[in-house]
């Protein structure tokens, strides 16, 4: 898992802790927690995603042969 990833699962964690406790303190200041909470959870999710597609594409490429002569022979 990336880096970024990991520190935006962080936020969402947090976030949501503060979420939970604004809203048994009675305060509305917990909504601001909760849109904290989707944007960090989108981004861990999104970098994620990114992150085994980019895996992915390198293990495709390493499974297919290089044709090592770029500058060949010219009719």
């Amino acid at each position: 898992m990336p880096r970024i990833a990991v520190y935006s699962l962080l936020v969402c964690v947090l976030a949501l802790a503060a979420a939970v406790v604004s809203f048994v303190q009675g305060s509305w200041l917990g909504i601001v927690w909760v849109l904290m909470f989707g944007v960090s959870s989108n981004m861990t999710w999104f970098y994620w995603r990114k992150a085994q597609i980019d895996r992915q594409r390198a293990e495709a490429a390493a499974r297919q042969p290089q044709s090592g002569c770029a500058g060949g022979p010219r009719a």
